[in-house]
């Protein structure tokens, strides 16, 4: 029996570029990842949000609880990977935002946030990619093993 659960991938292809503005920052990096044919990778994307949805996913519950700020936010560090759900590819991602007073907020990211001004980078893994699938242990949508 396993104890840990990990695949292989070696890097692939390599992607930067400006995210568009006004635009919701998830919708913007699986439409990225449609038109390249993009499976599995991992990103991290800099710059603002004019608006931001966090999550925390309460355990017991199994809910994520949300909450949208619209609010200018700088964008201290978004890390994230891409795989697939249902063929398509799904972005799973964290942020941690700064405020104007330089307090920091963060948690699980989702739409509705707004670019105001984004870089990404996205380096894609090769090799067979992982599906998100449901975990009845925890409630999420998690790797298949």
């Amino acid at each position: 029996m396993k104890k840990h659960f990990c695949s292989e991938f070696k890097p692939g292809r390599h992607f930067a570029g400006r995210l568009p503005y006004n635009k919701d920052l998830i919708t913007s990096i699986e439409e990225i990842c449609k038109e390249a044919s993009i499976k599995m990778a991992v990103f991290s994307v800099i710059g603002a949000v004019s608006s931001v949805t966090t999550g925390v996913y309460d355990q017991k519950q199994q809910v994520y609880i949300t909450s949208t700020k619209k609010a200018p936010y700088e964008i201290v560090t978004c890390p994230g990977n891409i795989s697939l759900k249902d063929g398509n590819p799904i972005i799973h991602a964290h942020i941690v935002l700064s405020d104007e007073q330089e307090k920091t907020i963060g948690g699980h990211l989702f739409s509705e946030t707004i670019i105001f001004a984004g870089e990404i980078n996205i380096q894609e893994l090769t090799g067979k990619p992982m599906k998100r699938v449901y975990d009845k242990i925890t409630g999420l949508m998690l790797w298949n093993q």
